[in-house]
């Protein structure tokens, strides 16, 4: 088993809440990868089976949303926004920078395990382009200059969190 008997505890909660089972795949996959940090089948086979929900529906709920990374990532998870608004505000040019400055190409994982780089479809902010997600973090009107003052905060607070 994968799922520790709190996430199932919390998985059970969640479907007690909502008079259909099916409208907790989405509490419930928030809940393992909040234990995990990525979803993958076997995760999708122990929530099916908590749930009693046909494993299809959990694997295509899953697969759906970007929020939820399909393998290990790094402590932070950077989500570039890729789409119209922000390509055309320079999201493109944005992205080919933090490869540079982090060594790593799209979906990949730094070799200090600290940071994976994404490209995402949306994140819903067109009129603050162009936008990125680390972890739970908006952060918008993005250059390369605030691009380098994030990362840098972000090193800093894990040197001393490494204290």
């Amino acid at each position: 088993m994968i799922l520790t008997d709190e996430t199932i505890r919390q998985i059970k909660i969640r479907m007690a809440r909502y008079p259909s089972r099916r409208s907790a795949i989405l509490p419930a996959l928030t809940a393992a990868y909040k234990q995990v940090g990525h979803l993958n089948p076997a995760i999708y086979r122990e929530i099916a089976r908590v749930m009693d929900i046909p494993y299809i529906e959990i694997a295509e709920a899953a697969s759906f949303y970007t929020m939820f990374p399909k393998h290990e990532v790094g402590r932070y998870l950077i989500q570039v926004c890729h789409n119209i608004s922000c390509s055309l505000r320079g999201a493109d040019n944005l992205i080919a920078y933090i490869e540079q400055k982090l060594g790593i190409a799209l979906g990949e994982t730094t070799p200090d395990k600290l940071f994976t780089l994404i490209a995402v479809e949306c994140l819903g902010g067109c009129a603050t382009a162009p936008t990125m997600q680390i972890n739970d973090t908006y952060y918008e009107n993005l250059t390369r200059a605030r691009v380098d003052e994030i990362i840098a905060d972000l090193r800093a607070k894990e040197e001393q969190d490494n204290r």
